[in-house]
This record gives structure tokens, sequence and C-alpha cells, in this order.
């Protein structure tokens, strides 16, 4: 079987690495991905991952049987969608179903309308009511742009001078937009992954917990993730079942009800409440770190999964008894503005580093985006996790990079 994963980042490193390893799975092909990929896949970095006509065309030359797409964008441009009309089989939502991501305002609706657990919103569709609705909303308030914002278009206002900040760095010179304000919860957040094939849901059984704050202590504006970590031990197995039955299985019957065929990764961003679990987020994907943990803890055959996926049978996950932990490195600056073209040395091309955002020039690796590489690392303890991936991140040598220095330290206390 040949199987292409669409994608340049560590989410796909690691999908890549993965599908390498299945025994159905005669070749791995990446577009773009990037060099550090080469052990495990052919990459085919002159084929840009928005050029949908050549990635058909690809796809029907090399008689690719599966493709795998990893980031949004992608399915929010409806990349799906062509493949599967020239009949090639595609692991990842179509354009209509990907709107659970690439809508705030689609998903809350979706929420409300069948009762599954989330905050509180309003909309607003311009900067004039947007300004008017912080003068007397309750504090703090989550203030949410709609739309595709690779993990950075979510601020959580403590103060009424925060809110309108945030609000005109969401609309800069525009007056029109659709902006959604959510009712703060306090909790722990996880990260659900479910596969979905219309009404048929199957939640991973193991879960991960990311780090969105850019600096220690969750400090710091949001990020697309500073790292993850897998299991974690001391979200119960009752709240598990809870988020199945309460969020999971209803938001894939809703979909379905609603008339979106949804077949792919649904990912589940949820926060424990005195209430029981809430949803924060929907993704139509893998999550970017947590991908990178569940799969090197994973331990049962990935495309084999799909398949039973595909044909809604029974799907029996296997785990590798450690933990994992993964630390990411990132431009000084991310997420804001952040220098390109730094190298980067020191690491292998193995599984203890996937690559989000380096390139090549001159034979040498260099910063070509804001996350750029994780290190990962594994043990029988969190402790010992830990302590591997930091030294692996230590091993990394850079005058651009910096990362947190308390990934897992929630599964400490």
């Amino acid at each position: 079987m040949k199987v292409l994963v669409i994608g340049a980042g560590g989410r796909e490193h690691a999908l890549a690495y993965k599908l390498n390893e299945s025994k159905i799975v005669e070749q791995v092909y990446v577009i773009p991905g990037n060099a550090a990929m080469e052990p495990v896949a052919e990459i085919h970095t002159e084929i840009a991952e928005s050029d949908h006509n050549r990635i058909i065309q690809f796809v029907l030359e090399h008689k690719i049987d599966w493709v795998v797409i990893g980031p949004e964008q992608p399915l929010i441009d409806g990349l799906t969608d062509k493949l599967q009309n020239k009949g090639i089989k595609v692991f990842g939502p179509n354009q209509q179903a990907a709107q659970i991501e690439g809508s705030k305002l689609f998903a809350k609706k979706l929420m409300e309308k069948y009762n599954i657990p989330t905050a509180d919103y309003k909309e607003v569709q311009n900067k004039a009511d947007a300004k008017s609705y912080v003068k007397t909303c309750e504090l703090p308030v989550v203030i949410k742009k709609d739309g595709l914002a690779a993990g950075k278009g979510v601020i959580i206002a403590d103060t009424r001078e925060a809110a309108l900040s945030a609000i005109e760095q969401m609309y800069g010179p525009d007056e029109e937009g659709m902006i959604v304000f959510e009712s703060f919860l306090e909790g722990e957040e996880f990260s659900l992954m479910t596969f979905v094939n219309g009404d048929y849901a199957v939640p991973f059984d193991c879960i991960a917990q990311d780090h969105k704050r850019a600096y220690d202590n969750d400090e710091g504006p949001n990020t697309g993730g500073m790292g993850a970590y897998c299991p974690v031990s001391h979200i119960s197995e009752d709240v598990l079942k809870r988020t199945n039955k309460e969020i999971a299985q209803p938001i894939a019957k809703a979909m379905f009800d609603e008339g979106y065929q949804f077949f792919g990764l649904l990912y589940i961003g949820a926060i424990l409440t005195t209430d029981g679990p809430k949803v924060i987020e929907f993704n139509a994907r893998f999550g970017d770190p947590e991908a990178q943990v569940l799969l090197s803890r994973m331990n049962s055959d990935l495309m084999q999964h799909i398949i039973d996926l595909e044909h809604k049978a029974p799907i029996q996950f296997e785990w590798k008894p450690q933990t994992y932990v993964g630390v990411m490195l990132a431009s000084k600056g991310y997420p804001d503005a952040y220098e390109k073209g730094h190298e980067v040395t020191g690491f292998e091309l193995n599984d203890n580093f996937f690559v989000s955002g380096l390139t090549t020039e001159n034979s040498k690796f260099v910063t070509s985006g804001g996350r750029v590489i994780l290190a990962m690392g594994n043990g029988n303890t969190v402790e010992e996790a830990q302590q591997q991936a930091y030294k692996n991140a230590e091993k990394i040598n850079s005058d651009n990079l910096f990362y947190r220095h308390d990934i897992a330290n929630k599964a400490l206390k």
C-alpha cells in the first residue's frame, strides 16, 4: 500500500514515522514534507500543499492508495473533496465537515443545538459592537477570532483594557468581521483524539495534555503548542468515559444528523470543570504537538486503524507502557514576529526529534518557522520521560530558540 501525507510540520513528521512502521504500508510519500523526514518517507518539497491540482496529479501518477491530510488549511480549502471526486481515499474530512474547526461560530451553534457542554458565548459582527460588549461583560473573557488562526486566535483577557487591546489586534484596520466571546472556564485542559466516520466515533483511550502558553507557568500569549505529554494519568477513566458519552458521541451524531460527512480525526480540546468536562475547541485533524507524543506511544498500527474506521470495524488501541514527553523549541519572538534563517544543529534524524520549522540551505538546517523542533523523551515515570526530553532539548544548538521548562509538571503534582 502507498500512502501520501500532506503537510510539512512536526505532526506530519510523526504521521510519516508511524505510517512507515505499518506492516501494510509499502511506501510513504510526503508533500511538501521537510528534509528531516527523509529517513522514513519520500518527500516532495517542490509541490506546495496548496497546489491541489499537482497533488491530484501526483496521487494518480504514483497510484497512491490513501492520502492522509495533516494540517487544517487543506481541509478547509476542500482538498479532500477534490481527491474524493477522483476516487481517491482520504483520511481527513471534506470541506463542509471541516467547518467544525474552520468556524468557531459553526461549532458553538452546533453544540448549542445538541446540548453539548461548552462555555456560554456571544457573537459579534463588527469592531464597534465588540468594543461595546467588553465594557460590561464578565471578566476574564475569552476572545476568539472566527476562522483559522494556527492556534493563536484566542486571547484570554483579565481586564477591560486587555480585552479592548485584543479587539484592536484581531480586527486591525478592519471594522467588520466575526468575533466570538466566551465565558472563561476554570479547570484542567486535556486533548482527546477521536476517530470519526459519520455517526461512528472511537475516542483514543489515551489522552494528551498540551501547553498552549508561550512561557513557563502558563504565562504569555497563546501559541500553537509548546509541548505535550501522554498519558495524563491524573485525569481519571471516569472523566474519559463521561467525555465520550457527553461530547464525542453526541458531536459525531450531531454532524451526521446535520448532513456533514466527517471521516477522519476529530480533536476534542476539553477542560475538566467542577460541572464535568466541557468543550474548549474542536479541530478537524490531529493536534500538534499532541500527535507527536500520542503516535510515539501508540503500539498498534495506525494505517490498520484507518482502514478499520473506513469499515466501521472495532478498533483496539495498543499503547507502550512508557510516558512520553515532548518539548517544543521555538524561534525567539514567537508567536509574534520572529527571524528565520538561523542555523540549528545537534539533533539526530530519529524519533527523538520531530521537525516543525526547519529547511535546508547549503546542506545546513536553518529555521523556517515559529515552532521549530520537538525534543522527545520517554520513561517508566513522568520524571524519567521529562528528564530525557530536556536532555534531548539541550542537545540542540541555536542562537535563536527558546523553550518552556515545565512541560508535564502538572502530572507531577
